[in-house]
């Protein structure tokens, strides 16, 4: 691959960073702002009942598609009629099979869990929505490959909008658990029928036994690795699901809703585009490690001043909004979930960058002992420490981003601490403000507000010390892309 193409995936990539990015931040805020809403609108063992429920309906989504969608967007030629046809084909059947099963033990799956019969429909909505969403994959990948992610960030703008319009506005009326039916059904028709408007395609069925057979070849191991993924997070919230209280379950949910703030701003966006971009330059190790780099300085220089913030001021915050004392017994999981979501901003992409060369058995032995790892040391700390366990298994799995690190700079060499540590550095700036101020000055909003901007003029004035050319170099890379 020469310069000239790598220059081209470069500046459609940061178009894509800069499209998802500054068109969802503010849908992004939207759905924290409802979701806000929602926590004071209904009570923790309700929103602990909505949690397991959907972990229930993503590891069902493990089935969708064997990882042919991903093999897809990871393959080096271009797509033909028989690799779109042949996907979906295989897709429908498989989510079929899964969806008339699942409808057909609704009820036992809600007898097992106590749930009424609003549970039940919550359940039914669910599996319901998951079909509808998978009619969009080959719109969604064909956008993915073209790196046109203007156009496929429209769908997720009527879905969000519509999830949580529906959702906030049944529950205020205090419709409970079927605000969230109601909810997950409209989201699940507007992200449809709006993504075949922004991508039309024409559904065709149609198995050819030569691609299946090429595109299972990547897409098994890959969905191996989200099966163990579900397995580690989904699988193991439907679990506590009948261990704990669906109240402290709430805790576990709303904790780890907010601490991972930064990840949903500003991870998701920037993991959507790097690995069909990570795909487009894997032949070349070098500028491969570039954009590792790139990628790592720019989510750190973003996540940490978020996730510092978010320690500080949750406590402070929690006893001056109104009815929102109740939630005070899940900060001490937000404070290790925060931590552990800053970790995962940095290992995500790595992982990222190895399925996008095709070392998919490198991140298939990691996520076998990740997966081990959680669910060991969950079921130890949850015995010993209550649902805080949870958090603190997380955060100790988290500490193995060095091994990550090891050994993607085997395939592709970087500078780990020259992307992060300014960052790092910053942020323990900030922190040390944000808890001497916080112990000093009077409380109340305005004196948040004040300590919050005290905090992040600091974090700023560091980094333009640290990398001052660097972040003027970034700053001009987006304007370009623009």
């Amino acid at each position: 691959m020469n310069e000239a193409d790598i220059a081209i995936i470069k500046k459609k990539s940061l178009s894509g960073i800069v499209a998802l990015t500054s068109r969802t931040f503010v849908l992004q805020l939207v759905a924290f702002g409802a979701t806000f809403l929602l926590t004071i609108f209904l009570t923790p063992s309700i929103f602990g009942i909505f949690y397991v429920v959907s972990a229930i309906i993503s590891f069902l989504g493990y089935f969708s598609d064997i990882g042919l969608a991903a093999a897809l967007i990871q393959k080096k030629e271009e797509l033909t009629d028989e690799d779109l046809a042949t996907t979906f084909s295989i897709q429908q059947i498989l989510i079929g099979i899964m969806v008339i099963v699942s409808l057909f033990f609704s009820s036992a799956v809600a007898q097992f869990y106590r749930l009424d019969s609003s549970g039940i429909w919550l359940f039914r909505a669910l599996v319901i929505s998951f079909f509808l969403s998978s009619l969009k994959t080959i719109p969604s990948v064909i956008l993915e490959r073209k790196l046109d992610f203007q156009k496929l960030v429209v769908p997720q703008i009527a879905e969000t909008i519509g999830f949580y319009a529906v959702a906030v506005v049944l529950a205020w009326q205090g419709l409970g658990v079927t605000s969230f039916t109601w909810a997950v059904l409209v989201r699940g028709v507007m992200g449809l029928i709006v993504m075949y408007i922004v991508c039309p395609w024409r559904i065709s069925l149609g198995i050819s036994p030569t691609v299946a057979k090429r595109l299972i070849k990547f897409g098994l191991p890959f969905q191996t690795n989200s099966l163990l993924a579900l397995v580690k997070d989904d699988l193991l919230t439907v679990f506590l699901g009948k261990m704990l209280p669906f109240a402290e379950i709430g805790y576990i949910g709303w904790a780890k809703k907010w601490a991972e703030v930064p990840l949903r701003l500003l991870m998701d966006s920037v993991m959507r585009v790097t690995f069909p971009a990570f795909s487009r330059i894997q032949q070349s190790k070098e500028a491969l490690g570039r954009a590792i780099e790139k990628t790592l300085f720019g989510l750190s220089l973003t996540i940490f001043p978020i996730s510092t913030a978010l320690l500080f001021f949750v406590l402070p915050l929690i006893h001056v909004v109104p009815r929102y004392g109740k939630w005070e017994p899940a900060v001490f999981s937000f404070y290790l979930f925060t931590i552990a979501s800053a970790v995962a901003s940095l290992s995500t992409p790595l992982t990222n960058a190895l399925n996008a060369i095709g070392k998919i058995k490198i991140t298939l032995s990691l996520m076998v002992f990740w997966t081990a790892s959680t669910w060991a040391l969950t079921v130890l700390f949850v015995w010993l420490f209550g649902y805080n366990g949870v958090a603190v298994a997380l955060l100790i799995i988290s500490s193995t981003l060095w091994l990550v690190v090891t050994l993607v700079k085997r395939v592709a060499p970087f500078s780990f601490w020259k992307s992060v540590g300014s960052a790092l550095i910053g942020a323990i700036g900030q922190g040390l403000i944000y808890g001497s101020f916080l112990a000093i000055f009077p409380h109340g909003i305005a004196g948040y507000v004040a300590i919050a901007l005290a905090g992040a003029i600091l974090y700023g004035g560091i980094l333009w010390m640290l990398e001052g050319e660097r972040i003027r170099k970034l700053i001009t890379s987006f304007r370009e892309a623009r």
